[in-house]
């Protein structure tokens, strides 16, 4: 287990070091001047000779690999650098926002999976009954649609016309400590969240408990006089969990990313609104970190998912190659 474990840490660090030399390339390579987001306007009036001296203040001078060089030293310091934009330590302006995030990604995460088990069972219960054709029907329809429409609707429709529920932030002015407050603007983006990943993760659920409904040990079951709710529940679906949690840690980022793109829809302040930013203005000291941060929990999911999948299946462990012991 030691040797799996510093096996897994190598790779992750590998995998970060490697992200981190694609990510700083990327960006110090892509157009746009990161002077223009440190200085604003001020950069019109500058000489040639003030601009110089803003390059090297910024550490922007150098060649890239220099410069990379001293950016990693720093992060091995703990020291990740200033944001141009914010003007301020990365660390800080991140430490302002991450929490928001973490809260609409964790709920969203949590409910998705939650409602996806139960209306995949329902639907499974009620195999080609209207009620099942209906929820099918209607889950492709909005699993096709993309959040952003799903986003502009929703606010159009509770927002504007009926006027109950704020249409961007996370709180307002002055209320950041007022739980009400924030339930209120978190409804929105949370519910958009759920509303794009539900359908894909509810037919998953509903397919693999049909096929464990037609396996031959659930017709044992009924000669014995078995209910189908009870068979369903006591032996179909202990067979899926498994699967079902191996799906979870893999979905992280499929989560994650849909995440990120309600927080821009909705002007919702977390890392999502940071990564638009940081690429925009060319904040490369904030994107680095940002994906860095991203990459490292879609890294840790991958692995994650990997060692729950060795669990429930010691043969994909073979499979792979390993010619350790393998006990079943």
């Amino acid at each position: 287990m030691l040797r799996d474990i510093l096996k897994k840490v190598i790779q992750f660090i590998g995998v970060m070091f490697l992200l981190s030399i694609i990510v700083f390339y990327m960006a110090r390579l892509s157009p746009g001047d990161p002077l223009r987001s440190y200085y604003g306007e001020g950069i019109e009036r500058m000489s040639t000779t003030q601009k110089h001296h803003a390059m090297e203040k910024l550490g922007l001078d150098e060649p890239i690999y220099i410069q990379y060089g001293k950016w990693i030293s720093n992060v091995c310091k703990g020291d990740f650098g200033i944001s141009f934009k914010y003007k301020q330590d990365v660390y800080t302006v991140i430490k302002d926002v991450y929490i928001n995030t973490i809260i609409l990604g964790g709920l969203g995460y949590i409910l998705t999976f939650i409602l996806a088990l139960i209306l995949g069972i329902f639907c499974a219960l009620h195999e080609d009954k209207l009620i099942d054709r209906f929820i099918c029907k209607l889950g492709t329809i909005t699993n096709c649609i993309p959040s952003f429409w799903i986003s502009l609707v929703l606010i159009l429709i509770f927002s504007i016309n009926l006027e109950i529920l704020p249409t961007s932030g996370a709180y307002s002015m002055g209320q950041e400590n007022d739980i009400g407050n924030r339930i209120m603007h978190i409804i929105l983006p949370l519910s958009v969240l759920i509303l794009s990943h539900l359908w894909y993760y509810t037919y998953m659920v509903r397919n693999k408990l049909l096929e464990e409904i037609r396996e031959d040990y659930v017709l044992l079951c009924k000669a014995k006089g078995l209910h189908k709710k009870a068979i369903v529940y006591k032996h179909c679906f202990r067979n899926i969990m498994p699967t079902y949690i191996s799906i979870m840690a893999i979905s992280v980022p499929h989560i994650l990313g849909g995440t990120y793109v309600v927080e821009q829809v909705f002007s919702y302040p977390g890392l999502g609104s940071l990564c638009f930013e940081s690429a925009k203005y060319h904040d490369y000291n904030m994107l680095l970190v940002l994906s860095l941060l991203t990459g490292a929990l879609v890294v840790f999911a991958n692995m994650l998912s990997q060692v729950i999948n060795n669990k429930i299946d010691p043969r994909m462990k073979h499979d792979r190659g390993d010619n350790s012991e393998i006990t079943i």
